[in-house]
C-alpha cells in the first residue's frame, strides 16, 4: 500500500495526549511497546520525591541491598531485569555523580573541580572540569528520594519519565513514531562518560525527550548491551510514540526493517514507502 494513499475511514488527526496520565495507561503502553519493537527488557518509571517516606507508600516498593552502594545504572537494571520497584535515597547510591545527577546530592568539589577524572577519563584538569560543568542534572537540594519501577506495574501513577533500552533501529523507529503527527526535529546530548546524565538526568531535568550512548560504566557496572541505546522521555511523549508506531505499521512501516538487499533495483520499494 502507498503511504499517500490511506483506506477509507482511516483517521490521522493530529494525536494530543489526555488530560490526565495514569500509571495503568502507560501499563498498556508498555506491553504494546514490547510488542511493537521487541525489545528484550522491561520499559521502567523514574518518579523523584521530596520526602522520602513518599516512597514507602507505593505498593511494592523494596529497599535496595542494605549495606551495599550500588552505582545509579545498577539499580536501573535491577528493575528492567528483575522486575523490582526500587526507592532510592543517597544512603544507597555511590554518591558523586550517580546520586548527584539525579539531584540526590551534590556531586562533590572532587568531581566538579575535575580532579577525580584527571588523568584517567581525561588528558588534563581543564578537560575534565568541563566535562563536569558540561553534565546535564538534576540541581540538588529539593528532592531526596528516587523511584524506579518497571511500567508494567503501574506502581507510579505516573512517573516524571519513561525509560527503555533498545537497538539503533528500535530507537529510530519509535522517533518515527514521535515524528508522526507532530514533526519536530530532536536534538541529543553526548556528555561521554557519565553518559546517564544525557538519559534519565536530562529527561529528568528538562522534561525533553533524550536518546543516550550508555558509557563505559553503564555497560560495565549496569550491564548494558553493547548494541544498546537508552530513550528516556516524559509520559506524554512515550505515549504518543507508541501512537504513531500504530500508523506506521498500518501504513506497512513496521519494526523489524526487511532488508531489501544492496544489489536490487530500489524503485519498487520506495514507491510504497517515500510515493
Amino acid at each position: 500500500m502507498n503511504v499517500q494513499t490511506l483506506p477509507p475511514g482511516y483517521k490521522t488527526a493530529p494525536w494530543t495526549p489526555p488530560d490526565k496520565i495514569t500509571g495503568a495507561m502507560l501499563s498498556e503502553a508498555s506491553t504494546k511497546l514490547i510488542d511493537l519493537l521487541r525489545i528484550r527488557t522491561q520499559p521502567i518509571g523514574m518518579k523523584l520525591f521530596e520526602d522520602p517516606a513518599d516512597m514507602e507508600k507505593i505498593q511494592g516498593v523494596r529497599k535496595p541491598t542494605e549495606g551495599f552502594k550500588f552505582t545509579m545504572c545498577q539499580m536501573v537494571t535491577q528493575s528492567r531485569w528483575y522486575g523490582f520497584t526500587l526507592g532510592i535515597t543517597v544512603d544507597n547510591t555511590r554518591g558523586g555523580n550517580c546520586g548527584g545527577v539525579v539531584g540526590l546530592n551534590h556531586p562533590g568539589e572532587g568531581f566538579l573541580s575535575g580532579d577525580h577524572m584527571n588523568g584517567v577519563w581525561f588528558g588534563n584538569k581543564e578537560a575534565s572540569a568541563a566535562h563536569q560543568a558540561q553534565m546535564p542534572r538534576v540541581p540538588d537540594g529539593k528532592y531526596n528520594g528516587l523511584v524506579v519501577s518497571p511500567l508494567r506495574s503501574a506502581r507510579l501513577d505516573p512517573p516524571d519519565i519513561c525509560l527503555f533500552y533498545g537497538s539503533p533501529g528500535q530507537m529510530i523507529y519509535f522517533i518515527n513514531g514521535l515524528q508522526f503527527h507532530r514533526y519536530r526535529r530532536y536534538d541529543f546530548t553526548v556528555t561521554g562518560e557519565s553518559a546517564c546524565a544525557d538519559s534519565w538526568g536530562r529527561a529528568l531535568a528538562t522534561r525533553q525527550t533524550s536518546l543516550s550512548l550508555p558509557c563505559y560504566a553503564e555497560r560495565r557496572y549496569g550491564g548494558v548491551a553493547d548494541d544498546e541505546l537508552l530513550m528516556a522521555c516524559p509520559p506524554d511523549e512515550f505515549l504518543r510514540a507508541i501512537e504513531g508506531m500504530g500508523h506506521l505499521g498500518k501504513n506497512g512501516l513496521r519494526y523489524p526493517f526487511p532488508p531489501y538487499g544492496a544489489a536490487m533495483d530500489p524503485s519498487f520499494g520506495m514507491a510504497k514507502s517515500y510515493g
